[in-house]
C-alpha cells in the first residue's frame, strides 16, 4: 500500500531484495513525476566542475522537501540530475521547485539545468509503468527505489523536449538548506572507483535481468564493506567541513546511497581491478544476447553530497557518485554499447 508521500509501508533492509520485481507497488495514475538534468553535463564534468554538477543534480531533492516541509518522499539521485515522485496536491511545490533550482543552476553555477512533470497516468499511456520501492540503508536513512520503465521513458521524452516545465521569469530562491558538499573526494583504497549502470532490454523477463543483476553484486558483495565506496577511517573534511568522530562517520557512510535501484541498477563503487574484469565477463556476454545494456566508468575518487533535512538531522543522507564523471559518463558509455549492438546487428 502506497501512503501520501508515495511510499509503501515496508522497507527492506537486505539490498538484494530491491531486484524481486514482486516487492515493488505501483503508483496511483495521478501523481506527478519530475525529473531534472544538467545540460551538457560531461562537459562541465571534463573541465572539473564535478561538484557543481552533482550539487546542482541534488538540489531539487533539497527544494521540494523544503518546500513540501518532509522529505519523505520518493526520490532519487542520478548524479547530474534527480527524479522525484509526488502526490498531486504537490503540483505547485514541484513546479516552484523546478523553476527555482533552475534559475539557481544558471545564476549561482552557470549550468542549464533541464526540468520537466509529468504525471503516472501519461506514463502509463506510453506502455511503461512507475512502481515504487523501500530499501533502509540503516536504521535513520531509507531511499526509494523505482522499477518500470517509465523513469527512463519519462527522461527521454523530457530530452526531446516535451513535458518539460517553462522557468519562471521572477524565480525566488530556492531554500537548499541542509544541502552541502563538505568533504574533499574519497580516493580509492582498492584500485579504482567504479560508477556502473545496468539496465534490462525491454523483451527480457525480469526474473532473468534480477539473476543478472544478482551475480553481479555477488562479486562486489565479496569486497571488504561491499565495496563501499567510503573509507572506513574517518577522512579529513573539507575547508567547510565539520569533524565527526568514529560514530558520526560510520553512521554517515551507513546512510548513503552508493547502491540504489531506478530502472537498473546504479552503483558507485570501490573496487579492486580483478572485481571489475569478473562482473564484465558476465555483462559483455549478456549485453551481446540482448537482454542487458551497461555502462562503466572507472575513476580515482568518489564525490559525496550531503543533506541533512531541517525536520529531522537523523535521517542525513549521502548522495554518492564518481568524481571522474560518474554516473553521466557511464550513462554516456551505455548509449555508446547499445549504438554499437544497432551497428553490428545491421551490419551486412
Amino acid at each position: 500500500m502506497i501512503n501520501s508521500h508515495g511510499q509503501s509501508h515496508q522497507a527492506f533492509d537486505e539490498f538484494s531484495h530491491v531486484l524481486d520485481p514482486d516487492v515493488y507497488e505501483p503508483l496511483p495514475d495521478d501523481w506527478l513525476i519530475g525529473i531534472t538534468d544538467v545540460v551538457n553535463s560531461t562537459t562541465a564534468i571534463r573541465s572539473g566542475r564535478y561538484e557543481d554538477v552533482n550539487y546542482a543534480g541534488a538540489s531539487v531533492i533539497a527544494a521540494l522537501g523544503n518546500a513540501w516541509g518532509s522529505f519523505d518522499f520518493a526520490f532519487v539521485f542520478r548524479g547530474d540530475g534527480a527524479a522525484f515522485a509526488l502526490p498531486p496536491q504537490g503540483m505547485m511545490a514541484a513546479t516552484s521547485a523546478l523553476r527555482q533550482v533552475a534559475s539557481f543552476a544558471r545564476a549561482d553555477l552557470d549550468l542549464t539545468l533541464r526540468i520537466g512533470l509529468l504525471t503516472v497516468r501519461e506514463i502509463r499511456t506510453s506502455g511503461r509503468d512507475v512502481r515504487i520501492a523501500r530499501y533502509a540503508a540503516s536504521e535513520n536513512a531509507t531511499y526509494a527505489m523505482f522499477t518500470g520503465g517509465g523513469l527512463k521513458w519519462a527522461e527521454q521524452q523530457i530530452k526531446n523536449g516535451r513535458y518539460l516545465v517553462k522557468p519562471g521569469r521572477y524565480a525566488t530562491k530556492p531554500d537548499l538548506t541542509g544541502l552541502s558538499c563538505d568533504w574533499t573526494p574519497f580516493p580509492s583504497q582498492r584500485g579504482e572507483i567504479l560508477s556502473l549502470l545496468l539496465e534490462p532490454r525491454d523483451h527480457i523477463s525480469p526474473e532473468v535481468f534480477a539473476a543478472l543483476a544478482k551475480r553481479v553484486l555477488a562479486v562486489f558483495d565479496a569486497g571488504p564493506r561491499q565495496s563501499h565506496p567510503l573509507p572506513g577511517d574517518i577522512p579529513i573534511p573539507g575547508d567547510r567541513g565539520r569533524q565527526v568522530d568514529a560514530k558520526g562517520w560510520s553512521a554517515v557512510a551507513s546512510n548513503s546511497d552508493f547502491r540504489k535501484f531506478d530502472d537498473g541498477l546504479r552503483l558507485t563503487l570501490d573496487c579492486t581491478h580483478e572485481q571489475i574484469d569478473k562482473v564484465e565477463a558476465i555483462l559483455v556476454p549478456a549485453r551481446a544476447r540482448g537482454e542487458i545494456n551497461f555502462g562503466m566508468h572507472r575513476q580515482s575518487h568518489a564525490l559525496m553530497t550531503c543533506l541533512v533535512p531541517s525536520d529531522r538531522p537523523d535521517s542525513h543522507l549521502h548522495f554518492l557518485d564518481g568524481m571522474g564523471g560518474g554516473y553521466a559518463r557511464a550513462a554516456e558509455k551505455m548509449e555508446e554499447g547499445a549504438l554499437g549492438d544497432v551497428v553490428r546487428h545491421h551490419a551486412p
